[in-house]
């Protein structure tokens, strides 16, 4: 889905029951949400606006009250939704999926951009993990740049992956209409790039509206294993619903050409990291 989820743990826990509700009437089996959807996203860190600056996000247990909470609503369905975790180490933008029987899986965002490094610390694997809906894997955000990481979860047996997002419109060369922004162009080219690799199942979620001086444009989108945009939800608010069996969905590319089969590792020699510049923001 896309929808805007602000600072408020409360407002934002009613706003993703009420979305499994009517996902759940509407005959949904997996709803996501999108990143930092229980207790809202960082604001632009150099906002001059805001003194003093404003704290990180609110914090929230993986097998805490928020999310024994969200199981329950979500009884059979499988619920991805992201959030600030706090930890002995520091800080990191999680994403957990759960049912009525618990947690299922549990991701820690990766990939951080420069904006996001002061305050989170950065997870270190990809793994898939078993749901009733077959095997599935999540990625948070920038996480999905990286071709790598798709790859992981579905060499791991993901049939399914989620990716929730809270991705800005762009910031330095902003466009009158979202469909030609730049970053908007390059979130939805990801999507069905990384569906269309790995050929798997791709359900994507995004932050909408505004956050201090970040936009976040909505997208949210199903894509199938052939690249195929099956429903999205464009710049509004809202879910992206589509009817698809992912066991099945994936058989007939896989039984062509399998991409993942096909592959040649011994080819693909690793290169001598080489020194590269470093981007100074977001």
């Amino acid at each position: 889905m896309a929808g805007r989820f602000g600072r408020d743990v409360g407002v934002c826990m009613k706003l993703v029951e009420r979305t499994i509700e009517r996902a759940q009437a509407r005959g949904a089996e997996l709803v996501v949400f999108p990143e930092s959807a229980l207790g809202g996203y960082l604001f632009e860190t150099k906002l001059p606006s805001l003194h003093p600056p404003v704290a990180p996000p609110p914090t929230i247990d993986v097998y805490g009250e928020e999310m024994a909470r969200l199981a329950h609503v979500a009884g059979p369905t499988v619920v991805c939704v992201g959030y600030t975790e706090a930890a002995p180490d520091g800080l990191y933008s999680s994403a957990v999926c759960l049912n009525g029987d618990g947690v299922l899986g549990h991701h820690r965002k990766v990939h951080l951009p420069p904006g996001e490094r002061a305050s989170f610390s950065a997870g270190e694997e990809f793994a898939a993990f078993d749901t009733p809906l077959g095997r599935m894997g999540m990625m948070i955000c920038y996480d999905k740049v990286f071709p790598e990481a798709a790859r992981a979860l579905a060499l791991d047996g993901a049939g399914i992956i989620a990716s929730l997002s809270a991705w800005p419109a762009c910031r330095t060369e902003p466009a009158s209409w979202t469909r030609r922004d730049r970053e908007v162009r390059h979130f939805n080219l990801l999507d069905q790039a990384r569906a269309l690799e790995n050929q798997v199942v791709w359900v994507s979620a995004n932050q909408s509206g505004r956050l201090g001086s970040l936009r976040f444009p909505g997208h949210a989108k199903v894509v199938d294993p052939d690249g195929r945009v099956l429903s999205s939800t464009g710049s509004r608010p809202g879910m992206a619903l589509a009817r698809v069996d992912a066991l099945r969905a994936i058989d007939p590319p896989r039984s062509e050409f399998s991409h993942l089969a096909d592959r040649r590792p011994q080819a693909y020699g690793l290169p001598t990291p080489v020194a590269l510049p470093t981007a100074a923001g977001i």
